[in-house]
């Protein structure tokens, strides 16, 4: 079967722990506040700009949109796609909905763990991997499916993770 791989249009997280950029989030706030439901919009800028959401920032969103920082802080742990802490220098999403289930994505995730030696939302020792759950990736016929950065791969057994996570730890 030919491996496939889809270039995502995301941004790439950092080589280094992102620094909190005060400007970067203001302006986000500015430019978003007014569109209606701002809230999501200010968050994935934040996330787009920064690569996570700082603490720092949960009061600037708050202020911003005039609510409690414990409304901002329901919807940042609510979401799952939200970061709280810097990730790693490349992300890895397993999908965890059922039809990737049914094709064996409970044994990838557990290889995942063992390979990497860190748990979902949390990132390996080294900074270079950050194990993330998501729940569909659109390629529910080609399951188990992960993203890996920004390139989608389907019909991932634990054999093709490993080379994955091995290319990957030799690029910056």
């Amino acid at each position: 079967m030919n491996t496939q791989v889809i270039r995502m249009m995301s941004k790439k997280p950092s080589a280094a722990p992102p620094v909190f950029d005060r400007s970067a989030v203001e302006t986000v706030i500015r430019q978003r506040r007014i569109m209606p439901g701002a809230m999501l919009p200010i968050l994935h800028g934040v996330q787009e700009q920064v690569g996570y959401i700082p603490p720092e920032a949960v009061q600037l969103i708050a202020d911003g949109l005039n609510v409690s920082r414990a409304e901002v802080h329901g919807v940042i742990t609510y979401y799952h796609f939200f970061r709280q802490t810097p990730p790693g220098r490349h992300v890895l999403q397993i999908c965890r909905a059922e039809a990737c289930q049914a094709m064996g994505s409970d044994a990838l995730v557990a290889h995942a763990k063992a390979a990497l030696g860190c748990n979902f939302h949390e990132t390996t020792a080294d900074g270079a991997f950050t194990l993330e759950a998501v729940y569909c990736l659109g390629q529910c016929a080609c399951g188990p499916a992960v993203l890996l950065g920004d390139d989608l791969h389907a019909r991932v057994s634990p054999a093709k993770l490993d080379r994955l996570l091995a290319a990957k730890r030799e690029t910056p």
